[in-house]
């Protein structure tokens, strides 16, 4: 009898072991599934998070004034969005591809005139005398100085293009991101609740809404006080050095927009953008100090534009931040470089939160509490 009930206790156990894989299994394949599906638009639904999460307070301002009417603000919204960032960067990188196909024309027409290098370049510690070698032979036989580094030079080309051509489709992706931004603006409220309701599901009552706040709050930060800044400053640089016929706007508005995520001084790009305005221009010498006093403006736009943008301080480390947005660059364009800063700063804040909580309970209080 005692060995029956233990061999039907056996097959019972079996049977739910059997009966929880097959449903874990199941879900799983779903769950594989959907990801496929949706894969393709992931960056742009993250950046179309991080945009509503970003500009749901403006957009309630908006509906406050349109008598409450969500949907129309959010479709104001988006318009002047489109035209006042996206169409600018539209600009911005085309002049980049621009710059850079034209140079790879006029070195393999050998019409490009390099010229020769100053012998400062040789008091340079360590590389001086190297630089001042190669740039010697590329100024008097540049021709020659291609052919002997061809094949570096073109997996150097083939990772341009391949850098160009992930821009031009993260633009494609940052006009729709807008669109599905507006969407999820005008059901901001349903949105918020299913949020927290997400977040509570994964952790309990208690800390699923302070998981929702921290996020919220991370992204706004990151989002208006270093992405925002950087993003506006490059850009006012950018259009400034369009303007004054500056070569190259492209490659400096991306140099631009590197160093203001990574929290240096763009003064450093304006600064020879004006060295070159005045070594090759032709407006005149009114205009160019014109012009100068501008770039000057835009070099240092980030001390006028955080006050306003920072609501609070950016609990994260320029170094995470600049991290996130190189490596989001370097996977998935310049759509990346915002969706990697965000995402990775949300990562940290996340993991200091839950380190800082300690195994005797939270040690936080407020909004970093989980």
């Amino acid at each position: 009898m005692e060995i029956n009930d233990t061999s039907n206790a056996e097959k019972r156990l079996v049977a739910r072991f059997l009966d929880m894989f097959i449903k874990f299994g199941l879900i799983l394949a779903l769950g594989s599934f959907c990801f496929t599906v949706i894969s393709p638009f992931m960056n742009m639904l993250l950046w179309a998070l991080i945009l509503a999460v970003t500009l749901y307070p403006l957009h309630q301002r908006f509906a406050s004034r349109m008598g409450n009417k969500q949907g129309w603000a959010a479709t104001v919204l988006v318009l002047l969005g489109v035209l006042l960032i996206v169409v600018p960067t539209i600009a911005m990188i085309t002049s980049l591809g621009d710059s850079v196909s034209a140079l790879i024309t006029r070195v393999s027409s050998d019409s490009l005139v390099i010229p020769p290098p100053s012998n400062r370049v040789m008091v340079i510690p360590v590389v001086g005398e190297k630089i001042y070698v190669v740039w010697m032979k590329a100024s008097t036989d540049l021709p020659g100085l291609v052919k002997s580094y061809g094949p570096q030079l073109g997996e150097i080309t083939r990772h341009v293009l391949t850098i160009l051509a992930s821009m031009s489709g993260g633009l494609i992706g940052f006009v729709f991101s807008f669109i599905v931004a507006g969407i999820m603006m005008a059901w901001g409220a349903a949105g918020a609740v299913s949020a927290t309701n997400i977040a509570t599901r994964i952790t309990d009552e208690r800390k699923g809404p302070a998981l929702t706040r921290l996020c919220t709050n991370t992204i706004r930060a990151v989002a208006m006080g270093v992405i925002g800044v950087a993003f506006i400053q490059a850009l006012l640089a950018g259009i400034v050095m369009a303007i004054a016929g500056i070569p190259a706007v492209g490659i400096f508005f991306v140099l631009a927009l590197i160093l203001g995520i990574a929290q240096v001084p763009v003064i450093l790009v304006t600064g020879p953008a004006i060295v070159i305005m005045w070594m090759t221009g032709d407006h005149g010498t009114a205009m160019n100090i014109v012009f100068t006093i501008l770039l000057v403006i835009a070099g240092m736009a980030d001390n006028v534009l955080k006050p306003l943008l920072l609501g609070r301080g950016v609990d994260v480390p320029m170094p995470v931040v600049l991290l996130g947005a190189l490596g989001g660059m370097a996977t998935n364009g310049i759509l990346g470089m915002f969706i990697g800063a965000t995402l990775l700063s949300i990562g940290y804040r996340i993991f200091m939160a839950w380190v800082n909580q300690g195994p005797s309970g939270p040690t936080l209080s407020g909004q970093d509490a989980l």
